[in-house]
This record gives structure tokens, C-alpha cells and sequence, in this order.
């Protein structure tokens, strides 16, 4: 009977796993992420599921840089601003896990 409780135990965090997961994706979409390159010449704005909003190019960068190289900066920008949703992801999902090890190739949300 103690392993039944362990398992219903298991269940329930389970459980509360899963929904504090899909309140966390709710909340997701509702963040914006940004993303810099140049040195903040170059600003891309992504939101909460990896959609770019908003880019902004400092002005002197059009007539300064050749098109090559600004596009090049573009993909810096937006793929930073990807990096702060992922970081931003992986920390929410590690304290909703509460450092729980999943088993390999088992991932959330379930």
C-alpha cells in the first residue's frame, strides 16, 4: 500500500507539472524578447513563440553598411532576441520541475 501512495504522490506533482506548464506557455505569449546586434544599432523584437515583431535599424547603418552586411546583422539581432525566449523558457521550466531528472528522450510539456 506505500507504493500505491508514492504513486499517487508521483501523480499529482505530475499533474501540477503539466498545468503549471500550460500556464507557463499561456504567460509565454504574452512576453516580448529582444535581441541586439552592432552594438544596439541593429534591435529585433520576437514574442513569446518565436515570431518577429518589431525591427529596428539605426539609420546610419542603411547608408554605412553594404546590404550584406546588414542582413547579416538582422539574423544576429533576431536570433539573440530567440535566445532570450529560449533562456527565459529553460529557467521557468526548471522551476516548475524543481530539478526533477525526466527520463531520456522524455520531455515537456507532456
Amino acid at each position: 500500500m506505500k507504493n500505491m501512495g508514492n504513486m499517487m504522490g508521483m501523480m499529482k506533482k505530475a499533474q501540477k507539472m503539466q498545468s503549471d506548464m500550460k500556464k507557463m506557455q499561456k504567460e509565454l505569449k504574452k512576453l516580448t524578447f529582444t535581441g541586439e546586434a552592432a552594438s544596439g544599432a541593429v534591435k529585433a523584437e520576437i514574442n513569446g513563440e518565436g515570431y518577429l515583431k518589431a525591427l529596428d535599424i539605426n539609420e546610419d547603418l542603411v547608408v554605412a553598411e553594404d546590404k550584406e552586411d546588414l542582413e547579416d546583422l538582422v539574423i544576429v539581432a533576431v536570433n539573440n532576441a530567440k535566445d532570450a525566449l529560449n533562456n527565459h523558457v529553460e529557467t521557468k521550466t526548471n522551476e516548475i520541475m524543481g530539478g526533477l531528472q525526466l527520463p531520456a528522450g522524455m520531455n515537456l510539456p507532456f
